[in-house]
């Protein structure tokens, strides 16, 4: 997939959730901070200013990981005092909210063959099909189904589509500021978005400051944010 990128109070005590309670693997690309798991990374990176609010209200309401045990992740969890706002024992998930209101949903796979793999970002949006649809056409993902939610597949996770009786506000600004993917070839993608209408946040540019990084910003039709990132998979 790419990545979420994460604009929090205390990047340190996120930390001592994503690398030392779910194992993920820490790694430093000044000013952000990058934990990586199978699928994606999680970017943190300090608040400047006060944020908006968490995930839940905005587009990507939370993302979620597969684990090998909900009885395991949960008690993990409650023994970091972390809240749930979903826990169902009979389809072994659970979502927790984590510092600065960030949601983020585990689920049991008894046959997961790492400790802990991401899963999918959850979109909500008014018009389920059509999101899905510009996802799948702009971003060259299958069109598939994860239960009743719609889903756009990709290698490494997938992004589901929760219908939502109104418009969610965009992420920009929130601690979940912004999704990500990874793409070969980046520039030449970016100019055939261009040339197929498409607006962007940021345009193309490589980033001295953080290795030469490539990267851009575009937003989806319901007001996600998204980056896209080149070179990001090899940190």
């Amino acid at each position: 997939m790419g990545h979420v990128h994460l604009i929090v109070a205390d990047p340190e005590e996120h930390k001592k959730l994503w690398v030392g309670l779910l194992g993920g693997q820490a790694s430093s690309l000044p000013p952000l901070e990058l934990v990586r798991f199978p699928g994606i990374f999680v970017i943190l990176q300090k608040a400047r200013t006060p944020l908006a609010d968490g995930s839940d209200g905005s587009t990507v309401n939370h993302f979620g990981f597969l684990v090998k045990s909900y009885a395991d992740i949960r008690a993990k969890l409650t023994a970091a005092n972390l809240t749930f706002t979903m826990d169902n024992a009979n389809t072994k998930q659970v979502i927790a909210v984590f510092p600065d209101k960030v949601r983020v949903e585990f689920t049991e796979d008894a046959n997961l063959k790492t400790p802990i793999a991401f899963h999918h970002i959850h979109v909500a949006t008014t018009d389920q099909e059509a999101t899905r649809g510009w996802y799948v056409k702009t971003f060259g993902g299958d069109a598939g189904k994860r239960g009743t939610f719609p889903s756009a597949m990709f290698p490494g996770g997938e992004v589901d589509f929760l219908k939502a009786p109104d418009a969610a506000a965009p992420t920009k600004g929130r601690s979940l500021d912004h999704i990500g993917f990874e793409v070969k070839g980046l520039e030449a993608f970016c100019k055939k978005l261009e040339a197929d209408g498409m607006k962007f946040d940021m345009t193309y540019r490589e980033i001295p400051q953080l290795g030469g990084l490539k990267i851009a910003f575009v937003i989806d039709p319901i007001g996600t944010r998204i980056e896209l990132t080149e070179g990001l998979e090899s940190r």
